[in-house]
């Protein structure tokens, strides 16, 4: 397949293996779409160059990892990986420290702390505060030293805080180590013979132990980039991206968006984000020019932060000639509706969720595709409580199931699409038996065909199947498409409640803040540059996403201070005083969310499953 038979668009193509692999099938079967969300925000504090948390290099070294060595091990398996481009940003941060220095993240330097320096109380707090954050039955439980570390820990809590300082500096060193052994990916502690040596090793962590693991995590962090694109290189896996800082992009492009899911949903008190259709497009085009300078070939797919679409930002994106993007069945439910269309499929037997889409009047030339909700979600909160292969069979007898339902018409998408990273934590050993059970069962199964975005958007470009019309579904037409999310296909999760439409105001008066400055000509091309980045890390759906009673008090705390931080610098940064505004906390959270909160259901229904 050559980038002419995809009309001379640049970007990812199938390559001839995986062409080959595509033909028609003759069993009765079906398509999956499987994709993997890797994000995580902006943690720098610009105004310093320190982390703030370590949440980059942790996932790094236990699920991006891990999540490469099970493709690996299964050459067959075809899916798609998107990489927000702040993610790699930060990933890149951090190769630059390992091989230069010094290291900007205080859990590293803590691990790397010479013993004959003694640890500071801020030191040790951090270490008290960051290294039981963790899921206790996977992570921490299974282990006994370091379950014996946080049994002493809590002991001495019940007496108060100041008790900790009870705690000599080995304890730290200990706590410090059993945290990133307990972080390191299952399949990486299967073949280190380091990690195994020091887990065998239990306590007592030297300072020569402690600097031998801090190089297997940069050993690591360094190979992630470099193995996905390997993956990709070999034709296995597309690359997506999502625009550049992850900003809810169809709220910026107007906040009336909101209304399209829920019309009676309350806005922030600003009318509109100030020059949001400038600020998504520069996201989208950094996004473009950065994915392929990593991977060396512009993007076909976007995945939208938090799978957000309306009509004008899918239209952005078929500007820009993006070949497909994606969003939830429940975006398309209300799509269906809008456009007086039925649930019912022109297939027999293929719901409406399991074909592609085109919405010709928004974003002529794209392909959208809407997720499975309950299958995501099944992976995504269900299966974690399974065994693994109990878990890898029965999703590929939902898979049958759908198939089954199709006699001798074509053959359904299928669209799974969910987080390839805080999943895992809930899993035994990581998602490893799962995972390779799963696609084992699925590369082997005769009736289904593991495929990309841009594998379908070949197989349909000039609106026939290029692989045999019989055998694909083909698109369905959407002459309205509903703005909404992967989250109950709303805006909900990001916008409506008082907290949330608050975190709104305060961004909207910064970015006016901001315009007025670049207007007035007072900064030089430096400052300029500075601010813009800035303000594009206030833009990311993260800060949003958390503020609100459900999610957890320390989580809340954590990103809304972190939130009201950056609007800070970036008020210094364009040479103005910091509103006193920013100087006090606007949500406390204090629920119960569901794996924390940093994954949300696409649906209730899915919530029985």
């Amino acid at each position: 397949m050559t980038a002419e038979a995809l009309g001379g668009w640049a970007g990812q193509v199938v390559s001839d293996a995986a062409a080959a692999a595509l033909a028609p099938a003759g069993a009765p079967g079906l398509d999956l779409l499987l994709l993997w969300h890797m994000h995580q925000p902006d943690y720098r504090d610009h105004s310093s160059g320190e982390f703030t948390m370590p949440w980059v290099y942790l996932h790094a070294i236990k699920d991006y990892a891990d999540m490469a060595w099970h493709l690996e091990q299964q050459p067959a398996m075809r899916l798609v990986v998107n990489f927000v481009p702040v993610l790699l940003d930060q990933i890149e941060d951090y190769c630059e420290q390992f091989r230069v220095g010094p290291l900007r993240d205080p859990l590293l330097r803590l691990l790397a702390h010479p013993e004959g320096v003694p640890l500071t109380s801020e030191e040790r707090h951090k270490a008290f505060d960051q290294c039981f954050r963790a899921n206790h039955h996977r992570l921490i439980a299974p282990y006994p030293p370091f379950k014996r570390l946080y049994d002493l820990y809590a002991g001495l809590e019940s007496y108060g805080k100041e008790s900790r300082d009870y705690l000599c500096d080995r304890y730290v060193y200990d706590l410090v180590t059993w945290y990133h052994l307990a972080w390191i990916g299952e399949t990486v502690r299967r073949e280190s013979e380091i990690v195994a040596q020091l887990m065998a090793k239990g306590t007592g962590f030297s300072e020569k132990d402690r600097l031998t693991l801090l190089q297997v995590i940069a050993q690591l962090v360094q190979q992630i980039i470099p193995r996905y694109r390997a993956l990709a290189q070999r034709g296995q896996i597309e690359l997506s991206t999502t625009p550049h800082y992850h900003p809810l992009a169809p709220l910026m492009l107007d906040f009336q968006s909101a209304r399209e899911a829920l019309p009676e949903v309350e806005l922030p008190l600003a009318a509109y984000y100030p020059g949001g259709r400038e600020r998504v497009c520069a996201h989208i085009e950094s996004a473009i020019t950065s994915h392929a300078r990593r991977f060396g070939a512009a993007p076909l797919g976007v995945w939208p932060a938090e799978g957000a679409v309306s009509s004008s930002f899918v239209g952005l994106l078929a500007e820009r000639k993006i070949r497909w993007s994606a969003s939830s069945e429940g975006v398309l439910a209300n799509s269906l509706r809008a456009s007086g269309i039925g649930g019912a499929s022109a297939d027999p037997g293929i719901e409406a969720r399991h074909r592609p889409y085109r919405a010709s009047a928004a974003a002529p030339g794209m392909l959208l595709f809407f997720r499975d909700d309950r299958l995501s979600d099944l992976i995504g909160f269900s299966y974690s409580k399974w065994h693994g292969r109990d878990a890898a069979n029965n999703f590929v007898q939902e898979l049958e199931a759908i198939a089954a339902k199709v006699a001798n018409g074509p053959r359904p998408l299928v669209s799974v699409m969910l987080d390839g990273e805080n999943a895992w934590e809930y899993y035994p050993y990581n998602g490893f038996f799962f995972l390779s059970d799963l696609y084992k069962g699925l590369t082997s199964h005769p009736g289904i065909r593991t495929v990309t975005g841009s594998d379908m958007a070949a197989m349909h470009a000039g609106g026939t199947a290029a692989h045999g019309a019989s055998a694909v579904v083909s698109p369905g037409e959407l002459p309205t498409l509903s703005a909404g999310s992967w989250v109950y296909g709303n805006f909900a999760t990001w916008i409506g409640a008082k907290e949330k439409n608050y975190a709104w105001d305060l961004l909207c008066d910064a970015k006016a803040s901001y315009d007025r400055v670049l207007a007035s000509g007072r900064l030089d091309e430096s400052a300029r540059a500075k601010a813009q980045f800035q303000l594009a890390d206030c833009e990311a759906s993260d800060w949003f996403w958390w503020p609100g009673d459900y999610n957890p008090s320390e989580s809340v705390s954590a990103f809304e201070m972190l939130f009201r931080s950056k609007l800070a610098n970036l008020y210094r940064l364009l040479q103005l005083p910091v509103p006193d505004t920013l100087m006090r906390s606007f949500s406390k959270g204090g629920g119960k969310a569901e794996v924390g909160g940093t994954m949300r259901r696409g649906s209730t229904e899915s919530a029985t499953s």
